[in-house]
């Protein structure tokens, strides 16, 4: 992912979290999920030099589905139901994206 894609999607993630209007241990709590799935996501790439694209999209989804199951324990209902919006259209972006 390049500099300015890593960009695109941190700022769309504050707009989320204020969109969420994430209380500060919610915050707390997402940014280190997220920090661990990424972490986990590289450590899978630096251990798999040679993995496929579509390997690094599986893990990457696996790894969504993880935080997912972790959101249903701190977030509303509303704030959940957001998430799995925004998330749809992250999805679908990347998902152009990837393709191209």
């Amino acid at each position: 992912m390049s500099p300015e894609q890593r960009d695109v999607i941190t700022n769309e993630l504050k707009k989320l979290g204020a969109s969420l209007n994430l209380s500060e241990e919610q915050k707390q709590k997402l940014q280190g999920f997220m920090s661990e799935a990424s972490e986990k996501l590289q450590q899978f790439r630096h251990q798999n030099p040679s993995a496929s694209k579509e390997e690094l999209i599986k893990k990457a989804a696996d790894h969504r589905a993880m935080l997912r199951q972790r959101l249903v324990h701190f977030l509303s209902p509303e704030q959940l139901t957001k998430w799995d919006a925004e998330m749809a259209k992250a999805r679908e972006f990347l998902g152009q994206k990837l393709a191209a």
